[in-house]
């Protein structure tokens, strides 16, 4: 299986990145392949720029890497309640080429945030949306109080969120 990883954050530090790899390790795979947000660099989306500029190859790229991918592990950023403007700008974009950006890929879909809720807020939206994008989500899951709960190198040490996050890793592969 082919696993394409990424955190929904243009933070060169993102926290979301790190734990879409660490998923994503814990999913059987023949590959991860792991992109960045910041290497689809965008100008701010809006459709005077679409009509003036048309489709810039990062917005191409991004759909090609997902059509690659036998399943998605998105981590979700979430910045005052909404996604992170980086990667909403990249959806932005892709949703005007394909409307099908996600292109029925299995998806663990997650969150973190240093907080209690975990992203709770973008999660919540997520969830309703990516489907009208083209996610076949097979689970989700909230990291909340990140630094707390999660160590570089070691990964979740809390053992009831281990055990939580283990459990939508074995439903999303039925």
């Amino acid at each position: 299986m082919n696993i394409l990883a990424f955190g929904g954050s243009n933070s060169r530090a993102s926290i979301n990145k790190e734990f879409a790899i660490y998923v994503s390790s814990l999913v059987p795979n023949d590959t991860v392949r792991i992109i960045d947000m910041n290497d689809f660099e965008l100008p701010l989306y809006s459709t005077d720029r679409e009509k003036s500029i048309g489709f810039l190859p990062p917005v191409h790229e991004f759909l090609r890497v997902i059509s690659e991918a036998d399943m998605l592990v998105v981590s979700l950023a979430e910045n005052n309640g909404s996604y992170n403007v980086g990667f909403k700008n990249v959806l932005d974009w892709a949703s005007r080429a394909s409307k099908s950006i996600f292109q029925n890929k299995p998806m663990i879909l997650l969150s973190t945030s240093p907080g209690g809720r975990g992203g709770k807020n973008v999660m919540d939206s997520a969830l309703v949306y990516f489907p009208r994008l083209g996610a076949n989500l097979k689970g989700s899951f909230s990291l909340p109080s990140f630094s707390q709960n999660y160590e570089k190198g070691r990964g979740i040490t809390n053992p009831d969120l281990l055990d939580q996050l283990k459990e939508v890793i074995a439903k999303a592969l039925v």
